[in-house]
């Protein structure tokens, strides 16, 4: 290995780095923030290990969005990506309970939530937006505002919600958004106006292995009074979780709706 690394160092050394022309700066600054987001998001909800989250790869992704905005103050999306993670990095002491389980952003004590990291996501994302045609990463901190500022679930904005993640939908083709979208719907309309789009998320083969969907149509059939159907989609989603805390709360939910029905 470390002459694999010895090697690796001099061929980089004999690399020349050129400006990149402006034709190749969108491209490149894109790639660069997916690449951050999805540091950030591995650290924020971690797929596989003993916890459900891994502080120090957030930190670091925040680290280097800080640096990137430092470099790039007037690129939009930039202050838009450093606006979510801060907004949702905020919430990471309230989503586990005292043996490291799950806490839904429902049920979370939002005094833990932290308002200075709050408050300078608030600050970005404020500053960025009228700049022109918002992003995707500045409508995502613009969701996270929303959950942010509520002072209680029920006071939560979902209609806005709804239509921040439809928008972000028409930008980009991501089922993770369309789950979300689907999550967002329900909050909004009802838990049978958002099984069909839930139904679809799970049907959709870049989310076979992830545990969400069959979460999400869990908490919805359950809202629906399904019970059975409920608690299988827990189990499905349990066998697919990768962290054991996760798999042991979406257990103790099959086993719960399972029991309540008998």
């Amino acid at each position: 290995m470390g002459k694999r690394i010895t090697r690796a160092k001099r061929r980089i050394a004999g690399i020349g780095l050129a400006p990149l022309a402006p034709a190749e700066q969108p491209e490149r600054l894109a790639a660069v923030l997916h690449v951050l987001y999805l540091i950030f998001t591995e650290g924020y909800a971690a797929t596989a290990g003993p916890a459900l989250h891994r502080a120090e790869l957030s930190a670091e992704a925040i680290r280097l969005a800080r640096l990137l905005h430092r470099l790039l103050p007037d690129e939009a999306e930039v202050t838009g990506v450093l606006a979510l993670m801060l907004r949702t990095d905020a919430r990471r002491g309230a989503r586990t309970g005292p043996g490291g389980e799950p806490v839904p952003m429902a049920e979370q004590d939002r005094t833990r939530w932290d308002a200075a990291a709050i408050a300078e996501g608030t600050a970005l994302i404020t500053a960025a937006l009228p700049t022109g045609v918002p992003g995707p990463y500045q409508l995502q901190a613009a969701i996270a505002a929303l959950h942010d500022e509520a002072p209680s679930d029920a006071a939560t904005g979902w209609p806005q919600i709804e239509l921040l993640y439809r928008e972000l939908r028409a930008r980009t083709d991501n089922p993770v958004t369309a789950l979300n979208h689907a999550v967002a719907v329900a909050m909004a309309h009802g838990p049978a106006a958002a099984l069909p789009l839930a139904l679809a998320c799970a049907a959709d083969p870049r989310l076979a292995s992830d545990h969400r969907p069959d979460t999400v149509l869990g908490h919805l059939y359950e809202r629906l009074g399904r019970r059975a159907e409920a608690a299988g989609a827990f189990r499905r989603a349990a066998a697919l979780a990768r962290t054991r805390p996760r798999e042991r709360y979406l257990l103790a939910r099959a086993t719960r709706l399972r029991e309540s029905g008998e």
